[in-house]
Order: C-alpha cells, then structure tokens, then sequence
C-alpha cells in the first residue's frame, strides 16, 4: 500500500499554526485530513480550538471533529516520541482506508528534525512519509524585534565573529526550524509597513536554500484562506534526505530544552471584564519574562467564550462560540515563559 503523506508544520510561538490547520480543516477541498496536535502545557487550548472548527458532510451535518484529530498533552513531541507518537501514528496506519494525509502541528518549542528522524523507524517508515515540513514565522513579531530580537543585528555580529557560539536556545530553535522547512509561510505581514515586510523577507531569503521559497500571508479578518495545494503534495519524503538540513543538535544523541522554560496553567472559577484581564495581561508581561499567554475567559453576563491570545505584550481576543451546557464557565489560560513563580503567576491574574 502507498505511504500517507505527513506535513509537519513547525513554527515559533504565535506565528500562526493553529490559524493555519483550522483553515486547512474548513477548507479541505475534499481530502480527508487527520490532525495529530502537540500541546505545550496541562490544558489543551490549541486543541480546543480545532475541536471547535466544524467540517461538515455533504448533507450539511457537523461532523464530530474527534474522529479525525488526535491530541497529545504531554509535553514537547519531539522529546515524547517514544512514549506516545508511535503509538499514536499506529493507531492512524488501522484507520489508512479513512486518511489522505497526516497534518502534525509541533509545539512552539519543538524541535522538527527529531520528529522527522522518527519517520525513519521501522515500526512507521514503510506506512508514512514525511511529504514537507513548513515553518510559519510571524514577521509582526520579527518587525518589533521580539523573541528573537534585531535580526539584521544578530545576522552582522554572527558574520563578524566566526566563533561565536552563546546563542540562546530560543534563537537556535527558530535557525532549526527554518534549516528543516521545505517552505515558509511569513505571517501577519499585515501588520507591518511595506519596508519591514521586505527587509525581513530579503533577511529570511538569505538563510534559506534556494529551493525554498518565501510566502507572505496576512492575518486580519476577511483574509484568504492558504489553498491546501499550496501545503501538500510537495513529496519531499524528507525523512531521507535530512543530512541536507542542519541543526544545532545534528551531534547530540539527545536534546534537552531549556529547563527554566515552564508552561503554567491557569485553571479558575472566575470571570473577567475582557479589558481589565488583557491590562493585567499586559501587566504581568511586562515584568516577567513571559513568551506567550493563551486560553479561555469566562465573561460576566455573555453566552460567548472569550479567546485571549498574547505574545510578548501584544494581545488578541475574539468571541469564539458559545459555552457548552455540558462544560463549566471556567477560566483557563496556560502561560509559556523562562524563571516563572507559579503561584506569583496565578495570584497576579486571579487578584
């Protein structure tokens, strides 16, 4: 039987992932896509999110999206491959008669190249191929210089000083994921002027093979959804062809993420005033050194469930569906960030 293809889509925190594969599941363009989605952090909030897109059939009926997404809350893949993707991708080659493809959306502090070496096991390789890898880079982000910090700064003193070696695993991190991409989707640029979104994509151009191409997408409502020709059938089979993607860890048996980086839930049984919270939000980013904050907010007095998403200080909220009969109206949000105090974290955003 032919091999599933699997497209692996990698990308910093906040760049757009899940964005991306809700609009590959609502526009599916008759493929039948299964969605495995790695979650950094006790609460699924990104997988939430796809359970709440719904596909319909062609008498206009939801299909339960928990037929055909699988969810692993247990850390970074690339670092639990052993304990439960092989399983996982097992229990998908039973149901192969019922699969196009394979879409796995990786944390935000994943590694891709190890989750592409899994590929090669004997227990997955002759099912499964790795058909591309694409790598989402949010240029909003870059342009302010978050995460990652002044780029062309970074990219000059790198050429100056052949020996420097202390960069932090954040930066090796985004250099590893665009070293494995077979494409990269630049987002939100938008949200940038016109000078930024060239001096970052000319940046980004420099550090990728030429075979690799640049795709500016725009993040605000009303914007085109990616054509899913555009995300599969690359046929790369990447997993043998790896040695032509470097990474900082190429010469490690193992890798370890930077220990201080913590995922901290936030489970409450209190509402918040949408303002008021993202002020707080804002607050709490600013005196911490915090990467990411995301979930859900129970709002005093509304039907709807309040998404809240931020990077760094910059923070999104949209009314995303009504809450369910079956669920409690609780808070939960996850907050990604280095050296956090947990209870100084929760007290900060229950006060």
């Amino acid at each position: 039987m032919h091999k599933i293809p699997v497209t692996i889509i990698t990308g910093f925190l906040g760049a757009g992932k899940t964005t991306l594969i809700r609009q590959l599941l609502q526009n599916p363009e008759g493929r039948r896509i299964a969605v495995l989605v790695n979650e950094f952090g006790e609460v699924g909030i990104d997988g939430d999110l796809l359970r709440s897109c719904q596909v319909c059939d062609e008498d206009g009926e939801a299909i339960a999206p928990e037929t055909n997404i699988l969810e692993l809350t247990n850390g970074c893949l690339c670092c639990t491959v052993q304990e439960e993707f092989l399983p996982t991708m097992q229990q998908l080659m039973t149901r192969r008669d019922q699969i196009d493809c394979i879409v796995i959306e990786t944390s935000g502090l994943a590694l891709p190249k190890p989750l592409v070496q899994a590929f090669r096991w004997p227990e997955i390789r002759t099912a499964a191929t790795v058909d591309s890898v694409i790598t989402l880079v949010d240029c909003e982000a870059l342009a302010a210089g978050d995460l990652v910090g002044d780029l062309p700064a970074l990219e000059a003193q790198r050429q100056a000083d052949d020996s420097l070696d202390h960069e932090t695993p954040l930066e090796e991190l985004f250099e590893d994921q665009l070293n494995c991409a077979d494409l990269v989707l630049l987002t939100k640029v938008d949200k940038v002027s016109e000078s930024d979104r060239t001096r970052i994509e000319t940046w980004l151009t420099q550090q990728l093979p030429h075979s690799v191409k640049v795709l500016g997408l725009a993040g605000g409502e009303g914007s085109s959804p990616v054509s899913p020709n555009l995300l599969l059938g690359f046929n790369s089979a990447v997993e043998d062809n790896l040695d032509s993607r470097p990474s900082h860890h190429d010469h490690e048996h193992d890798h370890d993420h930077d220990d201080d980086i913590i995922a901290i839930p936030i489970v409450l049984d209190q509402s918040f005033d949408p303002k008021a919270l993202v002020k707080r939000l804002e607050t709490l980013a600013a005196t911490h050194e915090i990467y990411r904050i995301k979930g859900f907010v129970d709002v005093p007095n509304k039907a709807m469930r309040l998404v809240v998403h931020g990077v760094g200080q910059r923070f999104d909220s949209f009314f995303d569906r009504a809450w369910q009969p079956s669920e409690p109206r609780q808070t939960r949000l996850v907050v990604i960030g280095k050296d956090l105090d947990e209870e100084v974290i929760r007290a900060a955003i229950a006060a």
